[in-house]
């Protein structure tokens, strides 16, 4: 086993996911409005998104199939009008909230969860595409081709998942009710801003 080969993957995985986007803004979102439990749960339904979209790119790989693009964009559509939903209710349950007020959280309506989080994973198939371009790359990790994919799919979960937890981990930390409105407003604003450009981007594809 390629140790040098797996060090620099595990570092590229590292600083692909540390990185904010969709998945981040629903985790940190979901830890300050529902709590670290919830988060957690969410987590594992992004590394389940996860798992799907890597055995796609593998089963792509091993047989060199082709993909529709009009399909990509058109799936990718969707995802960006789901994130989109997500962060519009997001904006109103942070807007609609006083900057403090009594904790009656039991009132509050739960958000994300295992389902939201595999939904926002799934949510870009063209995800798919970096993962055929990406694992190639270090797929000499081993002498077999299905071993090796096994090793960084496992390592992609595993780097994945903890990443989320540290995030989850620090927005315990820094919970409070003023903090969590503005953590919320924050990811929210993230969410759309993904959304809106996602969107943007695929009905230009698909109209070309």
């Amino acid at each position: 086993m390629n140790t040098a080969l797996i060090a620099s993957y595990a570092l590229t995985v590292l600083l692909l996911i540390a990185t904010p986007g969709p998945v981040v803004a629903l985790i940190v979102n979901t830890a300050a409005a529902s709590g670290s439990r919830k988060a957690l749960f969410t987590a594992l339904g992004t590394n389940w998104a996860s798992l799907v979209l890597i055995a796609a790119a593998a089963w792509i790989i091993m047989t060199s199939a082709a993909i529709d693009k009009a399909w990509l964009n058109s799936m990718s559509l969707l995802g960006c009008l789901f994130i989109g939903y997500i962060a519009t209710g997001t904006l109103r349950e942070a807007l609609q909230a006083p900057a403090v007020q009594a904790p009656v959280e039991a009132d509050r309506p739960a958000r994300g969860g295992l389902w939201q989080g595999f939904m926002v994973g799934i949510s870009n198939p063209k995800d798919i595409i970096f993962f055929i371009s990406f694992f190639p790359q270090f797929i000499q990790i081993t002498e077999s081709f299905e071993k090796s994919m096994m090793v960084l799919s496992l390592l992609w979960i595993a780097i994945d998942f903890a990443v989320l937890s540290l995030y989850i981990f620090a927005i315990g930390k820094i919970a409070s009710q003023r903090s969590n409105r503005l953590i919320t407003l924050g990811s929210g604003v993230s969410l759309l801003l993904i959304a809106g450009v996602g969107l943007a981007y695929n009905v230009r594809e698909l109209m070309s």
